[in-house]
């Protein structure tokens, strides 16, 4: 039997009837070749219906009738048989079939028809022939639109997530070594290839989105699966070889690094040692996605070493050998594989995705044997050349291929593969908890298959040997956004799948030698003492390192994060340790070099390394002061010394116990120098910082305030000094917080007072009203500071400042010196007639009464000043108004005799006022008519009567105005519709 049918019957649910489906599957060999299902279900997956009749098939085998081929069957028939077979199938499918019978029978009837010339018929139910292809059913028409599709929802509604299981079903038919798997990815890079918006992209300039590049990353990865396949045919390469070069050349096809319009020729490269190399970077071959599957076509199985170590975990090299110098193996005949490391990396993960895993883990052992002695033979080197280069403080000797962040990901690959080995399957754990996440990997040692004597080594140390190595490699950061924010997320997966290890002692021992090693490892490390300026950080490790150490062996875990705070692409060529500077401030590299996209999250990981330390080394002064040196020396950044000194402050004062004053101190000796850095560059938190200094310094103690006090103008502007920190300081809640003696209150105030004079005479205009309050309780100082006030009057102060202080000091009962202030501003003042609703007018009406309360003389000297400055007619006249209605020198100013009489608007110094009043209402009103338009008519006969009102305060009044409007008429008689007006109203 090659052919199966039989229907599935779907049972009833609350909502649906019973349903019966026909199903038919064809099979050859073991695989499945077609399906067919009533259901018509469209998937690339199989429908349910399908799966139950193959289980029912396998699990009961004697239920399901064994027949022979039908033409078999049709062989025994004889004619009348024959007959009455064909006439009963019409019959029974009469509709679906009769036009089918009846083509046939023509065909068959006429002697030239093309079925006449083949001799025999097809049997659906005889199976195929030896020589036919087989391979399991794929129905390619889904698989191309499930991709268009999700490709065409651009990673939204799960798309991504569709795609990546996509890909991991083409991972699995790999495994499986089903021969669709390389169908399969063909048909999604078709899809891949045909998406709208790569040429849409180009044509941009601008970069592929995140979400798509990582997609395109690992349909990449797995054409260079798919190539390395150990047990492929030639043919079968040389046609995915014709495909690759087919999709590279298309102008549409995303490059490897993921910039588009940027092809620019690798600068970094083209600044190590040899002219040579740099001249080879300029002529740099375009590599797309797909390059390196095309190079891994070159690539073969057939090296008798590497065939030896795949296929044996006993292969070791004669005994007689290991003296010499050989390249195969090491000095404990253990086999090495010299390959290019991401390369022999792209095996291992070829033999673990074509389901070869006994051989992938040999491989790996192999790779880490051949690492391992690199990194000694890279120690014996350093040891030469350390003195020379710890001279220079620099080194030019780096890796220009990261294997973090790598297309190839070859550490990702060689700890996978090492830590499968290891895992403890639990029976349920295919179960995910509640919350959706799967619970983390359960681990054992196994012990590393080997013919050498060395057995305490299991797969599990290889793998946290590995991943140290890898992460610890000195390596120059890669151009472009998308390939360096590829180093910072493959290095975090990295990081999270450590996190799942155990460390137990054997791993803790692992830890510690790697290391010390990195330590050591000169330029080959990037933990090493000297590396190149350009050398990607290592903040993010030697965090995870830090941690993990720390319980096992603090000194080392303080040594490795304090060599790691360095950022020296950000070193200016500034003297070290002068941290004062505002120049090395600046986050932005020289342009002569390559630009480092990701450095705002470098340094925000830099941050919080120190940030853990700081939390760590809570209480012990001496490791406190040298996690501060290292921040103040590598931490270029105010916003994040801030952020330092916020998280130092919040460790150090938990709500629920003591402060901790060690780390308080380090808060604080932070925060002055964020204060130091934002002095004189402007910075948006700059308010929020300083308000923080000082609950900081109040959490110290008094000391801490003293200090800032005394010392304002390295750490605050004049306003700040006063305004927020000497304000704070004297504030009442500081001194109950505090719970200060009086001594120490009189110490802090007489600081705060000294300071506010500082600034006073620094900055009058801003902090001349905050001194005067500060020093209000001591006499002497608040004379100087009055006086610093009228000196700086003449000069350096606007009439708004003057009048604040003028009715501060009316408020506080100092009515003449708020005189003398008020009729200074005046003379700073300057209101024209139109500006009748100027912010100043109020001002001005409280300086006239303050004046005329306090009596005529006062009021005469203020007059001329009012005179002089306002030009506003009906601010005039609401002056003069107020100055009639009560007799002066109301506010009864010991020693002064009033005689309670009204004042008089014919005699000085009433008589100047009116007259300036009357003349501001004639030369507005002439203003205003040379542009009035009809609709403010109305508006301007009401003005007239206010002028006339203020006319007939004089003797002579009612004759002036009645000249005035004369005048008015001759002057203005065009305007004939207003004059009308004037007439009607005025006579």
């Amino acid at each position: 039997g090659f052919h199966l049918s039989g229907t599935v019957t779907e049972p009833a649910t609350a909502t649906e009837p019973e349903v019966t489906y026909k199903v038919a599957i064809s099979f050859d060999r073991c695989k499945i070749t077609s399906v067919t299902c009533g259901c018509g279900n469209k998937d690339i997956f199989y429908c349910a219906h399908v799966v139950a009749l193959s289980l029912y098939r396998i699990r009961k085998p004697d239920q399901v009738k064994l027949r022979l081929p039908i033409s078999e069957t049709l062989f025994q028939m004889n004619r009348d048989q024959l007959q009455k077979f064909v006439q009963y199938l019409i019959t029974a499918h009469h509709t679906e079939v009769l036009p089918t019978a009846q083509k046939l029978a023509d065909e068959i009837l006429s002697s030239n028809s093309e079925i006449n010339q083949v001799h025999g018929a097809p049997d659906p139910t005889a199976g195929a022939s030896i020589d036919d292809e087989n391979c399991w059913h794929l129905d390619e028409e889904q698989v191309r639109e499930q991709v268009k599709l999700f490709l065409s929802q651009g990673g939204y509604y799960g798309s991504g997530k569709q795609l990546n299981s996509m890909f991991a079903k083409v991972r699995e038919m790999l495994r499986m070594r089903d021969s669709n798997g390389a169908r399969m990815l063909t048909l999604i890079t078709e899809q891949f290839m045909a998406d709208p918006r790569l040429s849409l992209w180009r044509q941009q300039g601008t970069g592929i989105t995140e979400k798509c590049r990582q997609l395109w990353d690992e349909l990449g990865a797995l054409w260079v699966c798919v190539v390395l396949n150990p047990h492929c045919k030639l043919e079968e390469k040389s046609c995915w070889l014709r495909q690759l070069r087919k999709w590279g050349e298309m102008d549409v096809c995303p490059l490897e690094d993921g910039n588009y319009g940027n092809e620019l020729p690798n600068i970094t490269n083209a600044l190590t040692q040899s002219s040579s190399h740099s001249q080879d970077s300029l002529a740099r071959p375009r590599r797309t996605v797909f390059t390196r599957a095309i190079e891994g076509c070159d690539l073969h199985w057939q090296d008798s070493h590497l065939q030896r170590i795949i296929s044996s975990d006993f292969y070791v090299s004669p005994s007689y050998q290991r003296e010499g110098e050989s390249l195969l193996f090491n000095s404990q005949g253990q086999p090495l594989w010299l390959e290019h490391v991401p390369t022999a990396c792209a095996r291992v993960d070829a033999l673990r995705s074509h389901g070869y895993p006994r051989e992938a883990l040999r491989l790996t052992v192999a790779i880490i044997n051949t690492l391992r002695l690199q990194q000694q033979r890279q120690l014996e080197i350093y040891k030469h050349q350390k003195k020379e280069l710890l001279q220079r403080g620099a080194t030019t000797i780096t890796n220009l291929e990261g294997w973090v962040g790598h297309p190839l990901n070859p550490i990702g690959c060689l700890f996978l593969t090492l830590t499968e080995a290891c895992r403890l399957e639990e029976e349920n754990c295919l179960e995910i908890s509640d919350t959706g996440d799967s619970k983390p990997p359960v681990y054992q040692h196994v012990p590393v298959a080997t013919g050498s004597q060395d057995s305490t080594e299991s797969y599990l140390s290889l793998a946290l040997e590995v991943a140290l190595m890898g992460m610890g490699q000195q390596r120059v950061m890669p151009e472009g956004l998308y390939a360096q924010d590829k180093v910072c997320r493959n290095e975090e997966q990295i990081i999270a799948r450590l996190q799942d290890l155990e460390l137990d002692p054997v791993l803790v021992q692992t830890l510690r030698k790697q290391c010390i090693l990195l330590l050591e490892g000169g330029p080959f490390s990037g933990l090493g003492e000297v590396i190149h300026r350009e050398s990607v950080p290592m903040h993010t490790f030697a965090k995870y390192l830090f941690s993990a150490l720390l319980p096992h062996d603090a000194d080392l875990a303080y040594k490795l994060a304090l060599r790691a705070m360095r950022l020296p692409v950000l070193e200016t060529t500034a003297p070290a340790g002068d941290v004062t500077h505002p120049h090395h401030l600046v986050s932005v590299v020289p342009s002569r070099y390559p630009r480092w996209f990701t450095l705002g999250h470098l340094e925000s990981q830099q941050c919080e390394l120190a940030s853990t330390m700081l939390t760590a080394a809570k209480g012990d002064m001496l490791r406190l002061r040298t996690v501060l040196e290292a921040i103040q020396k590598n931490i270029h950044s105010s916003s994040l010394i801030f952020k330092l000194a916020q998280d130092a402050f919040k460790i150090a004062t938990p709500a629920d116990s003591n402060s901790d004053t060690t780390l308080l101190n380090v808060a604080l000796e932070l925060g002055l120098q964020v204060m130091r850095m934002t002095l004189s560059t402007l910075n948006w938190r700059r308010r929020e910082m300083v308000r923080w200094l000082v609950t900081c310094a109040t959490e110290v103690g008094v000391r801490a305030l003293v200090s800032i006090l005394q010392s304002w103008y390295s750490l605050f502007t004049p306003t700040e000094a006063t305004s927020i920190v000497a304000a704070t300081v004297m504030s009442h809640n500081t001194i109950l917080r505090l719970s200060l003696d009086y001594p120490q209150r009189e110490e802090l105030a007489s600081c705060a007072r000294t300071l506010a004079l500082q600034c006073a005479m620094k900055d009058p205009q801003n902090c001349a009203l905050s001194a005067l309050t500060l020093c209000e309780k001591d006499h002497i100082a608040f004379e100087t500071a009055y006086q610093i006030v009228i000196d700086a009057a003449s000069t350096g102060m606007t009439y708004t400042q003057l009048f604040t202080i003028a009715r501060y000091m009316e408020h506080r009962g100092y009515p003449l010196r708020a005189f003398k202030l008020a009729s200074l501003a005046m003379t700073h003042l300057n209101l024209a007639y139109n500006q009748d609703t100027h912010p100043a007018i109020n001002d001005v009406l409280w300086a006239c009464a303050l004046s005329h309360s306090l009596g005529k003389n006062e009021l005469a000297a203020i007059i001329p000043l009012v005179v002089k400055s306002v030009h506003c007619a009906t601010v005039l006249s609401d002056i003069l108004r107020r100055c009639t209605m009560t007799a002066p020198g109301l506010a009864g100013i010991p020693g002064r005799r009033n005689s309670g009489k009204l004042m008089s608007t014919d005699k000085a110094p009433l008589r100047q006022l009116l007259d300036a009043t009357i003349s501001a209402y004639i030369n507005t009103t002439h203003s205003r008519l040379t542009h009035i338009s009809p609709r403010h008519y109305g508006e301007f006969i009401e003005f007239l009567s206010k002028a006339r009102e203020t006319f007939l305060l004089a003797q002579d009044g009612h004759i002036q105005f009645a000249q005035f409007i004369d005048n008015l008429k001759q002057i203005y008689k065009g305007k004939k519709k207003l004059m009308l007006l004037v007439r009607e109203r005025f006579g």
